[in-house]
């Protein structure tokens, strides 16, 4: 028994929802399939599938067998791709999905330096809003933690980061500077709010105090339901507003904004990459993410904002 071939079209099988389509997909007949899946449960000595004429089910083996085959057969992948890339030329294209105020503000500017160092790599960008990333049809997508990603993914922690609250440097003439929570309610606020919510008082975190938490409820001069207006706005001195660090890091290093009631944050959040889980990274690919990696940990840290990294 080829046992790696097995466990493979073990795999097809559930994913595709049966033996005649998994045949299809990896070019076999049905018989073969079948024969493949019954050597494997017969090397197992347990049953993976319960068949009937209508459906097809993992049984309670079948299902922990698969969630770690999944992760074994991913290793296999990338340790062949890893050894051919050896004598692969850095070229091709990288296909990244991502939402757009993640590709204004982090990816666009790790872009000049990946291709001083890869110029042979085309980034092919496609920009969305997204509600449920099709993240198979991308070599990376590029999202927000809060987002679903398909249980089938890979999913790689970019960064952790924190929403902190600025302003302009013009603004803060204009109004002072608030040195507490409370001043906020002197001040002209600038808030986010979700579709379909309706504007809440802020929660503010201190992590130099145990997380200590407060809620104020600042009077909102604007209120929007995009991200990169209401940050655009800021820049423009209209008011103070909470913004994602990693987003507004090179705003904060020219000066354009300034970060005001430190240490306190107004919400923890993360930058995640996924990848299909069937698919092998192809180099070009693994070195654009670790390179988006490194250039936004090290723009964070440069600032003094970024939290725990997850590697």
């Amino acid at each position: 028994m080829d046992r790696l071939q097995s466990m493979r079209v073990f795999q097809q099988v559930v994913d595709e929802g049966g033996f005649a389509a998994a045949a299809r997909r990896l070019d076999l007949t049905p018989a073969a399939v079948t024969r493949l899946v019954s050597d494997l449960e017969k090397h197992l000595g347990v049953r993976l599938l319960q068949r009937t004429t209508r459906r097809l089910a993992l049984t309670p083996a079948g299902e922990a067998y698969l969630a770690r085959l999944r992760n074994i057969l991913v290793d296999i992948d990338e340790a062949d791709a890893l050894a051919q890339a050896q004598s692969r030329e850095m070229s091709g294209p990288v296909r990244v999905l991502a939402q757009p105020a993640l590709a204004t503000h982090v990816i666009a500017p790790a872009i000049a330096s990946f291709q001083q160092q890869h110029p042979e790599v085309l980034l092919d960008l496609h920009v969305h809003e997204l509600v449920d990333p099709n993240v198979e049809d991308y070599d990376l997508t590029i999202v927000t933690g809060g987002l679903p990603i398909v249980s089938t993914a890979i999913v790689r922690t970019v960064v952790e980061s924190q929403a902190v609250l600025c302003a302009a440097p013009e603004y803060l003439r204009r109004h002072g500077v608030p040195r507490t929570p409370e001043d906020l309610q002197r001040h002209r606020c600038l808030r986010l709010r979700f579709t379909g919510m309706r504007l809440r008082p802020m929660t503010l975190i201190d992590p130099t105090r145990g997380d200590l938490r407060i809620e104020v409820d600042p009077p909102a001069v604007v209120v929007a339901n995009h991200m990169d207006t209401l940050m655009r706005a800021t820049v423009g001195g209209a008011g103070i507003s909470s913004q994602p660090a990693d987003l507004i890091a090179p705003q904060l290093r020219s000066g354009e904004l300034e970060r005001v009631l430190a240490p306190w944050i107004s919400n923890r959040l993360s930058l995640v990459a996924a990848m299909p889980s069937r698919k092998y990274m192809p180099v070009r690919t693994r070195a654009f993410l670790e390179h988006l990696v490194q250039f936004t940990r090290r723009t964070m840290a440069g600032l003094g904002l970024a939290a725990e990294e997850a590697a």
